[in-house]
């Protein structure tokens, strides 16, 4: 997965098909034509070189 930031704007990019999927899904979760879309919210920290991952919670 790419990840690209340019100032507030942040754009994920898949790399292959499952990656894709999984994106699609993501968006499914997150966004809602119908209601109000949800937010994610960073969950405890990241630091490269010590953290295998960047958790984010799912927020209404």
């Amino acid at each position: 997965m790419k990840i690209k930031i340019d100032n507030d704007l942040v754009e994920f990019v898949p790399d292959g098909e499952l990656e894709t999927k999984q994106l699609s899904a993501l968006w499914d979760t997150i966004v809602d034509c119908v209601k109000f879309n949800k937010k994610l919210v960073p969950v405890g920290e990241f630091i490269p070189g010590t953290t295998e991952q960047a958790r984010f919670a799912i927020e209404d």
